[in-house]
């Protein structure tokens, strides 16, 4: 099996060990991205907000790879707080607005920076 490591100038750099996206047998593997603008590092605050910077950032790097929204298969959505998954919910559906891909929602305790609310991750076929 060949592994492709991918990278994309539109998304913030990988802030560890990892690639951004890495590409294997028709299936691209998107890291978890969270709301970084990727020209100034800053976070927006509302969950809104901060979902629509996540799904920006993941756009560029599906553009990255010569993708969109429709190529994606599975998502994973990790939120601090449950209590902002419809406002994030309304969000992310404006991105999948037919044919939506299978996805996964958990609250989790932390995530890698204090400001972010939340990051998703996604896998996409070619």
């Amino acid at each position: 099996m060949a592994r492709h490591l991918r990278s994309a100038s539109g998304a913030p750099a990988p802030v560890g060990p990892y690639s951004t996206a890495v590409e294997a047998n028709g299936f691209v593997f998107l890291a978890g991205q969270g709301a970084i603008d990727p020209d100034g590092g800053s976070f927006p605050e509302s969950i809104e907000e901060q979902t629509r910077r996540t799904m920006e950032n993941l756009k560029a790097v599906l553009a990255a790879v010569g993708l969109d929204f429709s190529h994606v298969i599975k998502t994973s959505i990790f939120l601090i707080d449950m209590a902002d998954f419809a406002a994030m919910n309304a969000v992310y559906a404006q991105y999948f607005e037919a044919d939506p891909p299978a996805r996964t929602t958990v609250a989790v305790a932390a995530l890698p920076r204090q400001e972010m609310k939340v990051e998703i991750d996604m896998v996409a076929a070619r």
